[in-house]
């Protein structure tokens, strides 16, 4: 830096001309005031901050010489350049402490990011020792299912008999990590080599576990359409973990999300069924899908059946789903499986209850038992009785009122209801219902053989995938928790608020809602909803689901619902529905019975109450739940006496003014276990285990 000073010069009155003679002597006639311009480190040198001289020596060239000239600047010259020096070292000295607090700064910036990424490291690592070691198991389990489909193959082929298939099958079962260890690579052996090998672990072996095979016409996430698809996949799941075998058998769609299949291989053998009055050949593939062991049959004759855009909504959809059902019964007996029970699903594969006792249970399946599950009692196909005889059936012994002719319309044979009949256990699906409501209540028309076969009947509540929805390992969450620490909800809050430009504000009560479809009277409970809560406290975040139907009745809800504290997610996204299970402190639900979104379910395991759609001015109260006088499922007993009986205010008056008590309850309710793996898996496998007995 330099400092200058600016020459201050008085015009005089006449200049004195210099020769040789008095150059040397003359006094310089200008009465002047000099500033030098210097360095900062010679200023200091020279004592520039110290007082001033009242000297200032001035330098001539060699021919005029050095003269000095005594100056006296007034006191408030020398103060204001005193004062100005200071001031500038002064700002210079500030510049320096905020560097000097910004480099502090950025290191303890620094430090915490390294911190961070050490922590984030640290959680990366963990996950994937979780997911490698999940792969491993979810490897042998893929490994003992594809010798099970392998050995099904060699029956087919004549390579084995089907009493030793079932041998070889038992020792798979007892001992299958063992086998999936030694014949891991099994992919790379001949059949030949395979059963060699295979043979030594059937010497001996005695079967302990239940074996089970679905025939459905639907499994997640391969051809998925209702709540039927997750239900088999999830129970199967559960199943296998307990050390049970499950596999499903499934029509080889056109349009099969094939990326979700592993190892999938056609068996080289020739398989057919009858069907109006003929023998059709069908390609057999098998593959595993999660773990589970699943056969695809593809007609060849009738190759249109199940090469559509759609899983149902045919007219022929009778002739489609009942020549399946009678491939797949054929396949069984061909391939020497034995199972203890085939899970039939809906009406679609209702008819194999009669099929398999009037056709197939003495072609070596005596030991077999049949158990019926119904999603929904609504859909039961009611068809002319003739067409029994496509698939090998004889009208005249099954059109009778205590069989398949239909209660109503008695000119018809009911495909469900035949279900119902001919099974040995009917288990009906439903979070909320009890058997008695849908006896009375619920039956469509099939309350008269419900209660017939009431003994036989089971209500079992839907689970969901915890795998996949659980806070404390969700990978779509800003920071994870449980009910044991429940601060990553607070930031997964926060998160929601700035994601949808809600002011981030702790104390306002966050409520979501998931939408389906809307029918007038939801539209209308949402509006007085909204309308009647505190805007100041109650925010709210609305989103469709993966339903297309949901978009639509999003959009015209937008338009009914305006505020500075509603929000609306027009698109779904799946990493931004589970931000708002985690964010929010209640979740708005249109019915507590949900088996398709599960929204209920979801709601308890991240912390946020269900509430049932109503306005507080009209208090509603959900009719699920009238009969709590008979048995009904652990959800519904719970919810019922936790959430079921409050109204939105009533909810956001406990969190407002009740807060430990509101803790407690949304604890308790995250440790509450409604997975596939708790009272769903409970209650079937006492079901499969009373027919095995039978």
């Amino acid at each position: 830096m330099e400092i200058s000073l600016n020459a201050v010069i008085l015009k005089p009155a006449h200049f004195p001309k210099l020769n040789a003679t008095n150059r040397n002597s003359v006094k310089s006639p200008l009465p002047c005031y000099f500033c030098c311009s210097r360095k900062n480190e010679e200023a200091a040198a020279n004592g520039l901050f110290k007082a001033p001289s009242s000297k200032l020596e001035v330098a001539s060239n060699d021919n005029v010489g050095m003269y000095q000239e005594k100056i006296s600047p007034s006191n408030f010259e020398l103060e204001a350049k005193n004062n100005d020096i200071w001031k500038l070292f002064k700002e210079a000295q500030q510049n320096i402490l905020y560097l000097n607090k910004q480099r502090l700064l950025a290191v303890g910036e620094l430090s915490n990011a390294n911190r961070e990424k050490e922590l984030l490291l640290d959680k990366i690592e963990q996950l994937e020792a979780e997911k490698q070691a999940a792969d491993i198991g979810k490897d042998k389990q893929s490994v003992c299912c594809e010798l099970l489909l392998r050995i099904d193959s060699m029956v087919l082929m004549g390579m084995i008999t089907a009493s030793e298939a079932s041998n070889l099958r038992n020792a798979v079962m007892d001992y299958k990590f063992s086998v999936a260890d030694l014949l891991f690579d099994n992919e790379q052996k001949s059949d030949t080599e395979l059963l060699a090998e295979l043979r030594q672990f059937s010497h001996g072996s005695k079967k302990t576990s239940l074996h089970i095979v679905h025939i459905c016409t639907e499994m997640a996430p391969v051809a998925e359409v209702g709540s039927l698809a997750s239900y088999v996949t999830g129970l199967s799941l559960a199943l296998q973990k307990k050390g049970h075998l499950a596999e499903v058998i499934l029509p080889k769609y056109a349009n099969l999300n094939l990326s979700e299949i592993h190892g999938l291989r056609e068996i080289q053998a020739e398989s057919y069924s009858y069907y109006d009055g003929q023998l059709h050949g069908n390609k057999i593939w098998t593959g595993v899908v999660n773990g589970i062991g699943v056969t695809f049959i593809q007609p060849l004759y009738y190759s249109s059946f199940f090469n559509r855009e759609k899983i149902y909504g045919y007219t022929d959809d009778f002739e489609r789903f009942s020549y399946f059902s009678r491939a797949s019964l054929d396949y069984l007996t061909k391939s020497g499986k034995q199972p203890d029970v085939l899970h039939i699903h809906n009406w679609e594969t209702a008819i194999i209850g009669p099929l398999f006792w009037d056709v197939f249970a003495k072609q070596g399946l005596e030991g077999t038992r049949i158990l019926l599950t119904c999603h929904g009692l609504d859909s039961q196909c009611l068809e002319k009785p003739d067409k029994l005889a496509l698939c090998g059936l004889d009208p005249g012994r099954l059109h009778r009122p205590d069989r398949l002719q239909d209660n109503a319309k008695t000119q018809f044979v009911n495909i469900l209801k035949g279900g119902v009949v001919y099974s040995n256990k009917v288990v009906i699906v439903s979070s909320i219902h009890s058997k008695g409501r849908f006896i009375d209540h619920m039956s469509h028309g099939l309350g008269p053989a419900l209660s017939i076969h009431q003994d036989k009947l089971v209500v079992t509540p839907y689970g969901f995938d915890k795998s996949t929805w659980d806070p404390s390992k969700d990978r779509f969450l800003p920071e994870n928790y449980s009910e044991d620490d429940m601060k990553g909800k607070s930031v997964c809050k926060g998160a929601l608020q700035q994601y949808v430009g809600l002011s981030k504000n702790t104390s306002a009560v966050l409520v979501g809602c998931i939408i389906s479809e809307l029918t007038d009277f939801d539209v209308n409970n949402l509006k007085a909803v909204v309308k009647n809560a505190d805007r100041n406290t109650v925010q709210f975040v609305f989103i469709g689901s993966e339903i297309l139907s949901a978009n639509r009745a999003l959009e015209s809800l937008q338009k009914e619902l305006k505020g500075e504290n509603v929000r609306f997610i027009n698109k779904y996204d799946e990493a931004i529905s589970h931000l708002i299970f985690s964010g929010s402190n209640i979740i708005l639900c249109q019915s507590f019975h949900d088996p398709l979104l599960q929204v209920p379910l979801k709601a308890l395991k991240y912390g946020a109450a269900p509430i049932a759609l109503t306005s507080n001015d009209n208090r509603f109260r959900n009719s699920d739940f009238v009969d709590r006088d008979q048995e009904i499922p652990k959800f519904a007993k719970f919810i019922s006496s936790t959430f079921e009986s409050m109204s939105l205010s009533e909810a956001v008056d406990e969190i407002k003014n009740n807060q430990s008590k509101w803790k407690q309850k949304i604890a308790y309710a995250m440790a509450m276990d409604f997975s596939w793996d708790a009272d769903c898996y409970d209650i079937h496998v006492s079901a499969y285990s009373s027919l095995k007995n039978l």
